[in-house]
């Protein structure tokens, strides 16, 4: 096969307490298009604006590197068209989107022979932390961990009634710079508190009630402290809750906010609320996606 067309979802992380765990694929997507050449390394063929160019050419080198390496196979130059509607650097997986685009299309144009497992782990290690690799890999509700130096994830199914109203301001937060605000250490009564909620949103989702999710995005860890980029943080997720939703969070790093409609029907009032705080924002509101990367 000399091209090939790879679907991946945005996704949402952290959910609150789960801080580099917990995630959900949204039906908000990114194509990645491959096209193998005879000229060398990676080469990009869509429009793209300048100050993004230089950083998607990185993530797709460093993906095919990974990929070569993994397979152990001679690498080969290709051409790669990047579209899709997920926001840079606004916390909704869109590094993901392009690192595990890049590397299910090599690997189908090779004759597939990663699992889907195996690509995730290699995104995996990749960015570092499996929370949004793990629901754009395999779509749903995930918990994720790296345990004793693998990427593991625990899937769940999503309620399809949730809609997840989703607040994108017109901002960027890169993620070191989100990161750098982040303690190094935190009181246990901080830890106990998100392991805690962690659990319950874990449980909560398996159930699929909307109720048990009240108040359990509360978080200590991280949200806290990333609110100096993202001052109208908690002003957006109360008005989110007065409208009707069960609670909210920081997506990713940010700059996006979510808040979690638990019916179709409940998701307008919540949108409005949230974009009067926020007004030149853009919101989606958005199910979640069921199965992860596809191959076009």
């Amino acid at each position: 096969m000399r091209s090939v067309s790879i679907r991946v979802p945005g996704s949402t992380s952290n959910l609150g307490p789960g801080f580099d765990s917990l995630g959900i694929a949204l039906r908000v997507y990114n194509r990645v298009e491959v096209t193998r050449t005879s000229a060398a390394g990676p080469r990009i063929t869509s429009p793209i604006a300048d100050g993004a160019r230089e950083p998607a050419t990185q993530l797709i080198a460093e993906a095919a590197r990974a990929f070569f390496r993994r397979t152990r196979q001679r690498s080969f130059g290709f051409d790669i068209h990047l579209s899709g509607d997920v926001p840079i650097a606004r916390g909704l997986g869109s590094s993901v989107t392009v690192r595990l685009g890049t590397i299910a299309a090599l690997n189908e144009s090779t004759g597939g022979k990663l699992s889907r497992l195996d690509l995730f782990q290699i995104v995996s290690d990749l960015e570092g932390h499996p929370d949004n690799a793990a629901p754009a890999t395999f779509g749903g509700f995930s918990a994720s961990a790296m345990i004793q130096g693998k990427a593991r994830c625990v899937r769940l199914a999503v309620n399809p009634r949730f809609r997840f109203v989703t607040l994108v301001p017109d901002f960027e937060v890169p993620t070191p710079e989100a990161r750098r605000l982040v303690p190094a250490t935190f009181s246990k009564a901080d830890a106990v508190h998100n392991l805690t909620h962690t659990a319950v949103i874990t449980a909560a989702f398996a159930q699929g009630d909307a109720e048990f999710l009240r108040g359990a995005f509360a978080d200590r860890i991280h949200q806290p402290y990333r609110q100096a980029l993202i001052p109208q943080l908690p002003k957006v997720i109360r008005a989110g809750e007065r409208a009707g939703a069960v609670g909210g969070w920081l997506s990713g790093s940010g700059s996006t906010i979510i808040c979690l409609a638990p019916t179709p029907d409940a998701a307008p009032a919540i949108a409005k609320a949230m974009l009067k705080c926020m007004p030149g924002a853009e919101v989606l509101t958005l199910a979640a996606d069921p199965t992860g990367f596809k191959v076009l």
